[in-house]
């Protein structure tokens, strides 16, 4: 038997080198394939969203003191025999009774939502009262047995209620206003518990001369 001759044999060599070539190709192209399908996508790979912001409530607003405005109120009896001043500030009231000569009384007390009041003061004093729609003040007021009926209508500066107190040549003073819208005055000066009529005071300015020394009256709030 011949042997193949070279050129057969190159022939062959030249073919297992082809076929080794195509193999190692066709591995390494699927490798690479196979390596891009493992990796992770984009959307696998990003951070994640960041949560919402919790929602921050407003804290509500403080509830108002009063349902009424801040004012003054100031009237007479219902006899005329006296004059009545009432001054509100946040739900609270001030009050003066005085009958210009030896009767007076200082009360105070809370006002209710509802425009009701009932103030109290020295040796069993009481006022109960009633806010009409902010505008005057109706009521009795309940002092030395007797009972008095008033109406006090809203005061606009220099009308309203004024006080003083002080010490003058030795003797404690004080001294309550009443000043009327119009313009005219009620008032009584007390002298070491000594009741009398009280001179007039500048409602502009609160001055009022007393035993020579002068003094200011100002205006009375709870």
């Amino acid at each position: 038997m011949k042997r193949p001759g070279p050129l057969l044999t190159l022939l062959a060599g030249l073919l297992l080198g082809v076929f080794m070539l195509s193999l190692n190709a066709t591995t390494g192209t699927k490798s690479a394939s196979s390596y891009r399908e493992e990796s992770p996508s984009p959307k696998a790979s990003a951070s994640p969203a960041p949560s919402s912001s919790p929602t921050t409530t407003a804290p509500s607003p403080s509830p108002s003191k009063s349902a009424f405005p801040n004012a003054d109120y100031a009237g007479r009896t219902d006899d005329d025999s006296s004059a009545v001043a009432v001054s509100l500030r946040d739900g609270k009231a001030i009050a003066y009774f005085c009958d210009g000569r030896d009767k007076e009384s200082w009360l105070k007390g809370d006002v209710k939502d509802d425009g009701t009041m009932k103030l109290t003061g020295k040796n069993g004093a009481e006022l109960n009262g009633t806010l009409k729609d902010g505008k005057s003040i109706r009521g009795t007021v309940d002092l030395g047995g007797q009972r008095y009926g008033f109406t006090a209508d809203k005061a606009v500066r220099p009308s309203g209620l004024y006080r003083a107190t002080a010490t003058v040549r030795g003797a404690k003073i004080d001294g309550g206003w009443i000043v009327l819208p119009g313009g005219k005055q009620v008032g009584i000066l007390d002298r070491d518990g000594k009741p009398s009529a009280a001179p007039e005071i500048d409602p502009e300015t609160g001055a009022v001369t007393i035993d020579g020394q002068t003094l200011t009256a100002r205006p009375v709030t709870p």
